[in-house]
This record gives C-alpha cells, sequence and structure tokens, in this order.
C-alpha cells in the first residue's frame, strides 16, 4: 500500500483556499503497515536487503557463507548454551524457541529448558504450565524424580520442552542452603545429555542464583541484544558475571556470540548500536541480526515457531541463519 505524503505547514502542495493540514508526529505513523509494504517488496526484513554472501551485512562486515551442516548419524551428547541476559525484553524466550526448531530442522535433536518463573517459553509452546504437576522446580528441590518424566513433547520434530511455571520463583530461596546450590541445574539435566545434541536454557532477566546455575551447567552462552542503546548498559556487568562463573564454578563457559534483536535498519539508532555494539565485542557478535516484525508476536499467539507459523518469512530465514552460523563457529554440532 502506497504511504500518502502529509503536506507540511506552509507547503506549496496544501490546497488553495484550504488551510494547511496538520503535521503528523512522527511516531503516529502505522509502522506495521510500513513494514508490510518493505517487506513485500524485497521478500526481506527492512535492513537486510543487501545482506548476503560476500556483500556487507547488516554488523557492517562482509557477510560469510554458512553452508547447510552435515546430517548427523548419531546424537548427543548435548552442547548446553544459556540465553542469558539481564534485562527484560531484548528476545531471550524469541530466540530460544526460533533457534531451538531452526537446529530441529536442520535434523539435531534439542531440548528447550524454561528456566524463567515467568513461563513465557512453556506458553509459547501453548502449554498450560500453571496445570502442570511436574516442572523443572521439582527436579530442582525434590530428590526421586526422572527428568525424562517431565519432559514435553513439542509439535516440532526433534524438539522437546522442559517446563516450567511459577513455583520456580520459589527455588531460588530454597537452594540457598544447598552444598553445592549454583549446580543443582547441571545435576538435573546430566541423565538426559546423550539424547540430545543441543539444549538451550531460557534464563530469567536477573542475576540470580537460577542464572548463576544456567551458567555453571552451560558450555556457551548467547547473549541477546536489543539494538537500543539503553540495552547495553548491562552487557558489560553480565560479561563479568560470566567470567566470574568461568573462573570460580565452571572454566569450560564461554561466550558463543551475541545477537542484535529488535533490529530496524531504516533507523540510524539501530544501526549505530550494532556499529558500537561490534566495535566493542568483534567477532563475538553474530553477524545474523534479528529484525524487528509483528510475526512474532502472530506466531506466539500461534503457540508455533516462526519457522512453522511463516517458513518463508524472512525472520523465520534469519534463524534458519542464525542455526547454520552457530554451527560453523562450533557452537552446536
Amino acid at each position: 500500500m502506497a504511504l500518502q505524503q502529509t503536506a507540511s505547514p506552509g507547503s506549496a502542495d496544501a490546497p488553495a483556499g484550504q488551510p494547511d493540514a496538520p503535521a503528523t508526529p512522527r511516531d503516529e505513523f502505522d509502522a506495521d503497515q510500513f513494514e508490510t509494504a518493505s517487506e513485500s517488496s524485497t521478500g526481506r526484513l527492512p535492513g537486510t536487503e543487501s545482506a548476503g554472501h560476500g556483500s556487507l551485512g547488516p554488523t557492517g562486515r562482509p557477510m560469510p557463507d554458512f553452508p547447510e551442516p552435515p546430517v548427523l548419524d548419531r546424537h548427543g551428547p548435548a552442547r548446553i548454551i544459556a540465553m542469558c541476559n539481564q534485562k527484560g525484553g531484548v528476545g531471550k524466550t524469541t530466540t530460544t524457541i526460533n533457534l531451538g526448531a531452526a537446529l530441529a530442522e536442520l535434523g539435531r535433536k534439542v531440548l528447550l529448558v524454561d528456566f524463567d518463573p515467568q513461563g513465557a517459553l512453556s506458553v509459547g509452546f501453548g502449554l498450560r504450565a500453571h496445570e502442570l504437576d511436574l516442572t523443572i522446580y521439582n527436579l530442582l528441590v525434590e530428590r526421586g524424580h526422572d527428568v525424562r518424566e517431565v519432559i514435553q513433547p513439542t509439535r516440532t520434530r526433534n524438539l522437546d520442552l522442559l517446563p516450567a511455571n511459577i513455583d520456580l520463583s520459589a527455588a531460588e530461596v530454597q537452594l540457598v542452603g544447598e552444598v553445592a546450590r549454583e549446580m543443582v541445574l547441571a545435576r538435573v539435566l546430566r541423565p538426559v545429555l546423550d539424547d540430545y545434541d543441543v539444549v538451550l536454557i531460557d534464563c530469567q532477566p536477573s542475576l540470580g542464583l537460577l542464572t548463576v546455575n544456567a551458567l555453571t551447567a552451560s558450555h556457551g552462552v548467547i547473549i541477546p541484544l536489543e539494538c537500543e542503546f539503553f540495552a547495553m548498559r548491562g552487557v558489560a556487568l553480565l560479561v563479568e558475571t560470566i567470567d566470574k562463573v568461568t573462573d570460580r564454578l565452571n572454566p569450560r563457559l564461554q561466550i558463543d556470540g551475541i545477537l542484535a534483536t529488535m533490529y530496524d535498519g531504516r533507523t540510524l539508532h539501530s544501526r549505530e548500536v550494532v556499529r558500537s555494539v561490534v566495535d566493542h565485542f568483534q567477532d563475538r557478535v553474530f553477524h545474523t541480526v534479528i529484525s524487528r516484525t509483528v510475526k512474532f508476536p502472530d506466531a506466539t499467539l500461534a503457540a508455533e515457531p516462526i519457522t512453522q507459523y511463516a517458513p518463508t518469512h524472512g525472520a523465520a530465514e534469519a534463524y534458519r541463519q542464525l542455526a547454520r552460523e552457530l554451527i560453523s563457529r562450533g557452537g552446536a554440532a
């Protein structure tokens, strides 16, 4: 749909004999309509039109070629990755769901771990987590449960879910007096690591004991970072926490990458944020960026990954590219 220009006050284009039309505030235009028009004309998300092998990508670096990974002839042991950022609303759960689904499309067996008391990951698959008798909370604080009995299959092939609900909020208090309290999640996951290729942990937006548990259990960390300057402020603190966990609890832990999310290449602000992140963290920043689109909340309402809800959409292709990039970096089998 074409956008109509609004005549500004004093414009020569205003009809004679009629008062000048009021200027439309910049933040009141129909962003969804504009986005749809942009996507339909190019087939890609705004800001990623020029990205391709050999050309400059949204991060300002030449875009490498991420080939289709080879088919695995066996599964396991899993590499565990924590999706971590103490700031909320940066795309941790969205990335956990859709990266997991993209890896599953590539034949990887993936376990998603909901480690946030809000239970957004569980809700994202249409699970009524508040009605479940057993969740990850029971595995953390009670003995005698089999983790395989708690894991829920999803409608996506090769993708399983370890659910959580509000009960998990009590675990942080109950684990305070436990011996080796930072290693409880690692103990819970150990029996099923040979069943999967990748385990993705959706962390809560804090740096408390639950997040430290996730980092202690993990081999790597992916840091989703919203393309907004306020979101950058806490990354240094998060990296400091990761360094402490690596030094004191988990020497194998490494940062797999920083993922720019909610990117809009039409705005100078998004481009400047990505440029600043790349300048500071260099090759730790993924070449893939995840653009802002209304398809993500639509897919959440449908309780499906974007790769199933809108398989040909640019957002689905972005997460498929992220999965290939993660594998090419050695972050997944």
